[in-house]
């Protein structure tokens, strides 16, 4: 808590929250995944991992967790507290990530996370981001968004074909819920 809340303090447009996300927000917004599937989950701006371990704990043996994040406080904290080979912290820009999920072996992730605060990002940053995290996930997946202002979910449905909403009370703050999926060709 003292890690992340200190975070917060030294760049509140960046965490945009005094504390992490609860357990009720985390299981409403991994439900949809399809783990048997899942070869390559991305988090952008993990914090101090609130949602890692229960990622790292639904997939499969071969799956892979990579988290990027522009605060060194929280990369440097996960890379010390998080010990499993299928873990990958990587400190840098959200909208780079096609050349980092290239960099850890894949083309395309399958899912991708964001608690970024998109309506405190410039608008051409969060554009940017969404606009890459479309061109890097699969067919069939999905870019996945907590937020308190609506302001991640009108990103995604500019990018993504279908948009799903959700909202959860039970969270400091309430928050809206999103998840943008990337029509299957195979299934039209």
């Amino acid at each position: 808590m003292g890690v992340f809340f200190r975070g917060f303090l030294e760049n509140p447009g960046m965490v945009a929250s005094v504390i992490p996300s609860s357990r009720v927000t985390i299981d409403a917004m991994l439900e949809k995944v399809d783990w048997q599937a899942c070869q390559l989950f991305v988090e952008y701006g993990p914090g101090v991992g609130t949602f890692c371990p229960h990622i790292l704990d639904r997939l499969p043996p071969g799956g892979q967790l990579l988290v990027i994040d522009t605060n060194p406080r929280f990369i440097d904290y996960l890379r010390e507290t998080i010990d499993d080979p299928r873990f990958h912290a990587v400190l840098g820009s959200a909208a780079d990530v096609e050349k980092y999920v290239k960099q850890i072996g894949h083309e395309q992730a399958d899912y991708v996370l964001s608690g970024l605060p998109f309506s405190s990002l410039p608008d051409e940053v969060g554009d940017a981001i969404v606009e890459a995290t479309s061109r890097v996930i699969r067919p069939g997946g999905a870019f996945l968004t907590y937020q308190f202002r609506p302001t991640a979910k009108a990103l995604t449905e500019r990018h993504f074909d279908r948009v799903d909403t959700g909202f959860v009370w039970r969270n400091v703050l309430p928050c809206i819920l999103a998840w943008g999926w990337k029509a299957d060709k195979a299934q039209g």
